[in-house]
């Protein structure tokens, strides 16, 4: 009886573990072939287009940015005025629409900031779905990701997967110790998606070395309970199973030099190095970007 109760902590852990165990993998990958996706080749494993997803990034931030102006008169003030004009008008209609609609504050009893800016609303307005987390419908799998509000179609977007990303090069030992939320991309670059513990620690301590002046680089809300960016789950969606087969699957996706600095605070991936030549390169598209308004009284995006 003692014995029993000994080892049920430690099968119960092993059975969380073991879809991350890579000789267990490799024995019995292959006996559910629901459980495999052939991919013929590295850049050949995309679901959709890469313009798609950031397209559908692009949407959700942008809503996100409108219900939150309150708190980003420091970001706001730096955009150039077409871009203020258009967020003006947009935030305008979106509050006229809450308040003919009605805000709720909470969704499935969870209390977040206040009705102007609801996270998984403004998700579910954008994309027409919202998704939370929730205990897994999988035996022994823990917290797992559902859809809270609407339907998801085909080829969507449904998820990120936050984290801080190491090169192959980076020390990650002592992070990986217990810890079953490492991450190995096709590439070899590994994203460390634990929000407790050292892993916290690091990714708070790189995020908040990530900045360009009022411009967060990154997003660190994804470690409460509560993120800012309602995709940063994306660690907590499960493997599936020999009874389940998965109705989601991964691609990669790297974020362009390019993409909005105003909407880089929702990205909810740090790197553990800093990394100057990417610095660089943003405050050079900053640079570029701004010149056009200078005369204008405008300053950095």
């Amino acid at each position: 009886m003692v014995f029993k109760e000994v080892l049920q902590p430690l099968l119960s852990k092993w059975n969380a573990y073991k879809y991350r165990f890579v000789p267990w993998i490799a024995v019995n990958v292959g006996k559910n072939q629901r459980t495999l996706r052939f991919v013929p080749e590295e850049a050949q494993d995309k679901i959709i287009s890469d313009d798609e997803v950031l397209n559908s990034l692009h949407r959700l931030f942008r809503g996100l940015f409108i219900r939150d102006l309150e708190r980003q008169n420091d970001v706001f003030r730096l955009l150039p005025e077409p871009i203020k004009s258009d967020y003006r008008e947009s935030a305008s209609f979106t509050k006229k629409n809450l308040l003919l609609h009605g805000a709720h504050c909470e969704w499935e009893n969870e209390v977040e900031y206040k009705c102007s800016f609801n996270p998984k609303g403004a998700m579910f307005e954008e994309l027409g779905f919202a998704i939370g987390r929730a205990p897994s419908s999988l035996k022994s799998a823990g917290t797992g990701v559902f859809i809270i509000k609407g339907s998801v179609q085909k080829g969507a977007v449904v998820s990120m997967y936050p984290g801080t990303v190491y090169q192959q090069h980076e020390p990650v030992l002592f992070q990986s110790i217990g810890n079953p939320f490492i991450f190995r991309c096709i590439d070899g670059v590994l994203i460390d998606g634990n929000d407790r513990g050292v892993s916290k620690i690091i990714y708070r301590s790189c995020s908040g070395r990530d900045r360009l002046g009022p411009c967060k680089l990154s997003d660190d809300t994804w470690l409460s309970p509560f993120p800012v960016n309602p995709l940063a789950v994306g660690q907590y969606v499960n493997n599936c199973s020999n009874e389940r087969e998965a109705n989601v699957c991964y691609q990669e996706f790297d974020v362009p030099a390019h993409f909005p600095l105003h909407f880089r605070q929702y990205l909810p991936n740090v790197s553990y190095m800093h990394d100057i030549e990417r610095i660089h390169i943003l405050l050079k598209s900053v640079i570029n970007y701004i010149l056009p308004y200078f005369h204008c009284q405008d300053f950095i995006q």
